[in-house]
């Protein structure tokens, strides 16, 4: 197995017939030029581009509709686009076709805070709607890190740093409006938090990668913004005492709502990108929400934990300015690592295990990485077993190129056989597709057929997901 994807062979060209009828319908939102369909087939890894042959920017679900039924009359392929900042190679055009770009559909539909719930365009992005809702007391709480668009973090079902309290999109996605792949629109889901009404088919939509449909519109659980909030950063001598206070951390219902661990490379990687004076160790940056009363007694016994497995200089601050700038440096992570080897491409990967067997993934990955010879930051959203890692490669070297990618899939088998998965968020893509089959066996041929029947010509995002 090997989880450096192959080629593809050239594109197809789009028939002009149909470039004809998107720009009598788009006018000047149909773009032709190299410069955007280049930027539209990449993502921001090493994972090889390809470029769409037009890229249509839509502003409404009808016109989505219109734009899905011209193609799917030539059976032409579709990839939809929300900002482009997925990591498996998700908007590569294999196929070539139209990219539909849904970034100009960026409107906040309703708020209904007495609910609890919002409706949003799929453009709209998280730090977009956290910004609407800055005044009515609420706020959304998955982050991913980058400013990524809720369309395509639904599709993408991501994650992120408050996972381990809030959930992922799975558990915040309350119904969806798509447009299937014969120019159907259907809305899945509503607003009631519970419904024994027929098949799910908003989890069915949740994580499909844009292979089932385009998603429009998005229906959002919220959240009230906590009475206190509480950042706080922990450095260990060893890797194992940081992960092994995570695990007890978890263990002992401690409502910690963010936990991030980053290694001595990472850690020092960041500290030269943000400027931060933290020790070059391994470290812990938490978050705690709730009374301050609460946020307080959560602190004090996360530091108790942290300093039986030798944590140091357990700093814990409530000013907001401290904060953003402690978190903005985590999400800046993947540019420290580049920062580390000028010229290097990243190669960002992922997997998820059980808590119990977190220390033991770990340990053995960073062992691994070390026999390697190779550089490969680690970071995690480990308070629900996740984390990540960066490859930092030259992708001429075909030698540290399959070195890296001997590594990647022993450290993904590795963790299918403690029970977790080959990725904890960052999707399949193309780029993990070789693993699929190996953790869920004989359920990608349902998959398979939920994806023939659904999309029978195969046009949506074609070479994703499921293997060929």
């Amino acid at each position: 197995m090997s989880a450096q994807p192959a080629a593809t062979s050239p594109a197809p060209a789009t028939p002009q017939a149909l470039i004809d009828s998107l720009k009598d319908l788009l006018g000047e939102r149909l773009s032709t030029s190299a410069a955007v369909r280049e930027q539209h087939g990449k993502d921001l890894t090493f994972h090889q581009g390809f470029p769409p042959d037009a890229v249509a920017f839509a502003r409404s679900t009808e016109e989505v509709q219109a734009i899905v039924q011209l193609c799917a009359s030539h059976k032409t392929p579709i990839v939809p686009f929300g900002t482009g900042t997925s990591l498996e190679g998700h908007i590569a055009a294999l196929k070539g076709g139209v990219c539909i770009d849904l970034s100009q559909m960026n409107a906040v539909l309703e708020v209904n805070s007495n609910d609890l719930d919002c409706r949003v365009q799929a453009g709209v992005t998280r730090k977009q709607l956290n910004e609407y809702l800055r005044d009515t007391g609420l706020f959304f709480p998955i982050d991913p890190g980058a400013d990524a668009s809720l369309g395509g973090m639904t599709a993408t079902r991501a994650s992120g740093t408050n996972a381990v309290r809030y959930g992922t999109m799975r558990e915040n996605v309350l119904g969806l409006t798509v447009v299937t792949a014969d120019g159907r629109v259907i809305k899945t889901g509503g607003r009631a938090r519970k419904s024994a009404a027929g098949y799910d088919l908003t989890r069915l939509f949740v994580g499909s990668e844009g292979t089932l449909g385009v998603i429009t519109e998005i229906q959002l659980k919220l959240y009230g913004i906590p009475e206190a909030i509480s950042a706080a950063v922990c450095s260990f001598d060893t890797l194992e005492g940081a992960v092994n206070t995570v695990i007890l951390t978890i263990q002992s219902g401690i409502p910690v709502a963010r936990i991030e661990l980053l290694d001595e490379v990472q850690m020092g990687a960041v500290n030269r990108y943000a400027k931060l004076d933290y020790p070059d160790k391994p470290t812990l940056f938490f978050e705690f929400h709730g009374s301050k009363a609460g946020v307080e007694e959560q602190s004090e016994s996360v530091a108790a934990i942290a300093s039986e497995y030798g944590g140091s200089n357990f700093a814990w601050t409530t000013q907001q300015e401290e904060r953003s700038r402690l978190w903005q440096a985590r999400h800046d992570a993947f540019w420290a690592c580049k920062g580390l080897k000028p010229g290097a491409e990243g190669w960002a990967t992922d997997v998820c295990v059980p808590i119990s067997r977190l220390a033991e993934c770990i340990l053995e990955t960073k062992k691994d990485i070390a026999a390697s010879n190779l550089l490969a930051p680690i970071v995690g959203h480990v308070g629900d077993g996740n984390f990540h890692l960066t490859y930092l490669i030259d992708p001429k070297d075909p030698d540290e190129l399959k070195r890296a990618g001997a590594h990647n899939d022993r450290m993904v088998m590795r963790a299918i056989a403690m029970g977790g998965t080959c990725t904890g968020e960052h999707g399949i893509g193309y780029g993990k597709i070789p693993f699929l089959q190996a953790e869920h066996g004989e359920a990608v041929s349902l998959m398979r057929t939920i994806k023939q029947a659904l999309d029978p010509d195969n046009i949506m995002n074609p070479g994703k997901v499921l293997p060929a």
